[in-house]
């Protein structure tokens, strides 16, 4: 496919106008042209990425390939309604949030708030999962990552790839960050600075490591507005948090629970800080701590448990369904009786806040780690 661009606007003739072109020897500042040849024609390909700086084309390019009405326009979105309503609001109440979850906007109570009092990287995120929702045959995205912080944008950029692949349209994203363009993955590159194209290759996308801290609840005043519950402490419990780089990144908590004559590890606030949600680092992490739990490496050291896991949460119960290390143990609507949780908590000397009597559908699911993996493979 070559793809000609040809702008022409007028030259003009004023005072200032002939001022600039004599102290700064322009000719004129009327015409642009572009031309690129990119071997897209088959259509066998999902995710394109035009990049290059400011004026250099990128839009002009974008309206050449799909057309004006394919850019996607953040508006739409009402005032007097949250995201989670706002987002197809005729479709799939699972597909929205999972649509959520999977660009990285999995901090729960974000959802209940309308577009315009989001900030600049949350709306992003809920740019990108309105757009997987509604699935276009084909959709160009301008500015893309240009106004959030380059952490949200890589990880944003990741997430978004991912997520999209699975509808089966095309995306042409057009970006001036190159700083994306390993994360993003993209099936095709055109460099709007060089006029040079690059084709599908393997990306290698960057690396990361994840340092595992075993902590106690010092860290839990900055994960605690993430989570979707405001509950208390769990009491007596051990907590891990994941650091890269010296910087707390996702959070768990794990405690003990008595199951008959077994005792089992109760794992629970998993909470991933918003710039690394959709890294993938949160299943990894929570499935890391268990294992340490399940080699007696954990909350009981020498003493090799499973761990159970509650939540209510739709994207990551989807996750743990998929996962062969997690068996899935139980899903009830609704909680138990609050005054006997009360009444049995302060015979133990805590708080007698209780807990229950909620209708929010909880699922369960028991970690078995890699003697699991091996079963389901053999």
């Amino acid at each position: 496919m070559r793809v000609e661009v040809h702008n022409r606007c007028s030259d003009y003739t004023s005072y200032r106008a002939a001022r600039v072109k004599s102290l700064f020897n322009a000719d004129s500042g009327c015409n642009f042209d572009l031309v690129a040849d990119l071997p897209i024609d088959d259509g066998d390909w999902r995710v394109g990425l035009v990049v290059g700086p400011s004026g250099s084309g990128k839009t002009s390019l974008g309206r050449q390939l799909f057309g004006e009405a394919a850019f996607y326009q953040a508006d739409g979105w009402p005032g007097d309604r949250p995201i989670v309503d706002a987002i197809a609001p005729a479709g799939d109440f699972d597909a929205v949030t999972a649509a959520l979850a999977s660009v990285g906007l999995g901090t729960v109570p974000a959802w209940l708030r309308p577009y315009h009092v989001l900030s600049n990287g949350e709306r992003f995120r809920a740019d990108l999962a309105r757009i997987i929702c509604e699935a276009p045959a084909q959709v160009v995205v301008d500015e893309f990552t240009s106004v959030v912080d380059r952490q949200i944008a890589q990880v944003g950029a990741l997430a978004f790839q991912k997520a999209w692949r699975r509808s089966g349209g095309q995306a042409v994203l057009l970006s001036c960050h190159y700083d994306i363009v390993d994360w993003l993955e993209p099936d095709w590159v055109f460099d709007t600075r060089t006029g040079e194209y690059a084709g599908r290759r393997l990306w290698r996308r960057p690396r990361f490591d994840l340092e595992l801290w075993q902590t106690d609840w010092r860290h839990w005043p900055l994960f605690e507005p993430h989570h979707y519950l405001k509950v208390p402490r769990m009491i007596g419990a051990t907590c891990y948090v994941g650091a890269v780089e010296g910087e707390p990144v996702c959070h768990l908590a794990v405690g003990t629970k008595n199951v008959g004559r077994r005792v089992e590890a109760r794992a629970c606030r998993l909470v991933v800080m918003p710039e690394w949600q959709g890294a993938g680092v949160g299943l990894r992490f929570l499935n890391a701590v268990c294992q340490l739990q399940l080699e007696g490496k954990g909350r009981l050291p020498g003493r090799r448990v499973t761990t159970i896991f509650h939540t209510s949460h739709p994207g990551l119960c989807a996750a743990l369904r998929r996962d062969p290390k997690w068996r899935q143990v139980s899903a009830v609507l609704h909680g138990g009786n609050k005054r006997k949780s009360a009444a049995t908590i302060a015979r133990s000397g805590g708080a007698t806040a209780g807990y229950g009597g909620h209708f929010r559908a909880v699922q369960g699911f028991r970690f078995l780690g890699e003697r699991r993996e091996a079963a389901c493979g053999s």
